[in-house]
């Protein structure tokens, strides 16, 4: 059973783990390694993470005690962050997680729900109903990838 519960400071570590195993071991499909490394780099702040998961406030999905995804909802309808841990996926954490972004954004009265999203995790936001608003190249770390904003309205 998947559970979903409210960000507490101790899982930065964790959420960490994922974000960087996940871009390292999924996101290969679609990004060179040059690019999965500046966007996941070996080194990285880890005070700054901390911080910005506080800030971001995420949603954590928790199976038998091990967290296996997160994901977050701000205000203007963003979700910033939406990640599945890489030894996870197919399991039915993602539409978990989102479904649970749903009825926070309802509650919230959201009408329109936006991200920037992976080549990888393209399909998966349209498989829950996101269009395609615009194709964009970010550079991270001296890298260019492309990725898009997709959004969805209700």
């Amino acid at each position: 059973m998947i559970i979903i519960r409210n960000y507490i400071e101790s899982d930065a570590k964790v959420l960490w783990d994922i974000f960087f195993n996940t871009v390292r071991h999924i996101n290969t499909r679609d990004y060179s390694q040059a690019q999965v490394e500046a966007w996941a780099p070996d080194s990285f702040d880890f005070e700054f993470w901390k911080t910005r998961m506080t800030s971001l406030s995420p949603f954590v999905a928790e199976m038998d005690g091990v967290i296996v995804g997160y994901t977050d909802l701000q205000d203007d309808g963003l979700i910033d962050h939406f990640f599945c841990h890489f030894e996870y996926q197919g399991q039915g954490i993602g539409r978990a997680l989102m479904n649970h972004v749903f009825s926070i954004g309802l509650k919230k009265g959201i009408t329109r729900y936006y991200s920037e999203v992976s080549v990888t995790a393209r399909p998966f936001y349209e498989h829950l109903g996101f269009t395609l608003f615009k194709e964009q190249l970010v550079e991270v770390r001296g890298q260019k990838l492309i990725n898009f904003v997709m959004e969805k309205l209700i």
